[in-house]
Formats: structure tokens, C-alpha cells, sequence
């Protein structure tokens, strides 16, 4: 009996997060992030098809194993890859890159001329674009492919 509940214990103590893959839309993304109060969030949108976005991914997972077990940050990727991609090209390259994060495909290709300049007025809709959140309002939006310095950095700056 002993055995067995320690055996219990011990599963449950080395259980991690599992990350969501998803199919959403801008409002249900939008939903997503009003949830993330008193952390600072990194937004990263990507896409399979993007060798800037491909390139510049383990760096972003580089830098969330450094800062994942703080309550206070949080990384999540967007694909802007076709929603029937997700269990195909996306799932391969989110195994290839062993991406440890929240990652959603916004599925909303239609209403993109609403939600590129709701996410930052000046974001031509070019990708890799990163937006930082501290406590549900925009810090910083780099439009382009980010160092991991650069990423560090801007993580440094904003988080506390």
C-alpha cells in the first residue's frame, strides 16, 4: 500500500505541462491572452512555411526553458499556417523543434485585415512578429526575426 501511493506521488510530482495545440480564431485568441493577468506574455506568430520564423524558433525555446518555471512569463506561438495543417506540417514541426509552449493556428484569414492592426497598428502582417503583454497591454511589438539576445533582452526589460 506504501509502495503504491509513493509510486502515485512520484507520477504526479514528475508530471510538466502539457502544452494546447489549437485551431482558433482572433476572438478566441484574444480570450486566450486576457487570461495571462500579472505575467509577462511573449507572442511569438510564425508559420511552417516561413524560413525567418523556422530559423529563429529554438532560440525562443532556448530562451523559455530559461524563464518557464517563473509564474510571472509566459511564451505562446501562433501559426499562421492553414487550419487543416495542424495535425500534418505544424504537429511535425512543433515535434521537430521540440517546442515546449502554447501553440495555436489562428484560423481567421478572412478578418486579417481586422486583427493584424489590432495586434499593432504599424505590423505590416509580416512574419516572425513578437508581441510582448505585461499584464494584458502591449510592451513592445518587434516586427521581424529576433536573436535569442534580442529576445532575452526584451524579456529583461519587461518582466518585472
Amino acid at each position: 500500500m506504501k509502495f503504491s501511493i509513493l509510486l502515485v506521488l512520484l507520477s504526479l510530482l514528475s508530471c510538466t505541462h502539457t502544452p494546447t495545440t489549437a485551431v482558433v480564431n482572433f476572438d478566441e485568441l484574444q480570450k486566450i491572452l486576457s487570461t495571462k493577468k500579472d505575467k509577462l506574455v511573449v507572442v511569438n506568430f510564425w508559420a511552417t512555411w516561413c524560413p525567418p520564423c523556422v530559423s529563429e524558433l529554438p532560440h525562443f525555446m532556448e530562451v523559455n526553458n530559461e524563464y518557464a518555471d517563473q509564474d510571472s512569463y509566459e511564451m505562446i506561438l501562433v501559426s499562421l499556417d492553414k487550419a487543416s495543417d495542424l495535425e500534418t506540417s505544424v504537429r511535425k514541426m512543433i515535434d521537430k523543434l521540440n517546442i515546449t509552449t502554447d501553440a495555436y493556428i489562428l484560423d481567421d484569414n478572412k478578418r486579417m485585415n481586422e486583427w493584424i492592426p489590432a495586434i499593432d497598428a504599424g505590423w505590416s502582417g509580416a512574419i516572425p512578429a513578437t508581441v510582448f503583454y505585461k499584464n494584458n497591454k502591449k510592451v513592445l511589438f518587434v516586427e521581424g526575426q529576433m536573436t535569442k539576445e534580442e529576445l532575452k533582452n526584451a524579456i529583461e526589460k519587461h518582466k518585472q
